[in-house]
C-alpha cells in the first residue's frame, strides 16, 4: 500500500511512468497547475486502465514553488493519517531531497522517484549518461546535457540549447540520443 504525490510541473507524463505496474491499494495523487495542466492521449489511457487510484490536485495559487509547497503539506497530513505503508514524491526537483531527509530522522522513509516504476532521478541521469556518451565523453558536458534535458519544457528550446552550447552536427547528434528520455516534452 503505497502513496505516490506527483509534481506534474517537474515530470510531466514521463513521471506517470510504469503507472500499469502499480495495485488497487496503491494510490496516485498528481499535483498540477495551470502551467502542466495537459496529458497525452497515451498517458490518459493508462490512468483509465491503471488499478491504482487516482486522485487530482490542482494548484491554484501562482507563487513561485506553491505546487511543492502543498505537496509537501499534504504529504505531511497523509504521514499523520498513518495510511500507507510506503510514500514515494515523483520528481526530479532536487529540494525536496530536504523533506525526504526530514522524514528519515521520523523513522517515516519517503523516497524521491523520477517516475512510478521507481526509478530515481540518479538512476535515470546515469542512463542518460551512457545513452549520450558515443557523442559526448566529457564529464562535465554530460551533466550539463542533463541540465538542459531538465531546464527546457520543449523539444525546441533544448534542441536550441543543444545547438547553441555544441555546433549545429553535434548537438544535432546529442539530441537525436535523447530522444527516447524527452517523449513527454511539448513539441515534435
Amino acid at each position: 500500500m503505497s502513496m505516490y504525490l506527483v509534481d506534474f510541473e517537474n515530470v510531466n507524463g514521463d513521471g506517470l511512468t510504469g503507472i500499469e505496474q502499480l495495485k488497487a491499494e496503491d494510490c496516485v495523487t498528481i499535483f498540477y497547475s495551470k502551467n502542466a495542466a495537459t496529458i497525452s492521449f497515451e498517458v490518459h489511457q493508462a490512468l483509465n486502465n491503471t488499478k491504482a487510484q487516482i486522485e487530482y490536485m490542482k494548484v491554484e495559487s501562482g507563487t513561485k514553488n506553491a505546487l511543492d509547497f502543498q505537496l509537501v503539506s499534504f504529504l505531511g497530513y497523509l504521514m499523520a493519517e498513518d495510511k500507507y505503508k510506503k510514500y514515494y514524491i515523483v520528481t526530479k526537483d532536487k529540494g525536496y531531497k530536504a523533506v525526504a531527509d526530514f522524514w528519515a530522522e521520523a523513522h517515516k522513509p519517503v523516497s524521491l522517484v523520477a517516475n512510478l516504476e521507481k526509478v530515481t532521478v540518479e538512476e535515470e541521469n546515469d542512463e542518460i549518461r551512457s545513452a549520450i556518451s558515443s557523442a559526448v565523453s566529457e564529464r562535465k558536458d554530460q551533466d550539463l546535457v542533463i541540465k538542459f534535458v531538465g531546464k527546457y519544457k520543449t523539444k525546441m528550446g533544448l534542441n536550441n540549447a543543444l545547438q547553441k552550447e555544441f555546433d549545429s552536427k553535434r548537438g544535432g547528434e546529442i539530441y537525436k540520443l535523447l530522444k527516447p528520455y524527452i517523449k513527454d516534452k511539448k513539441g515534435n
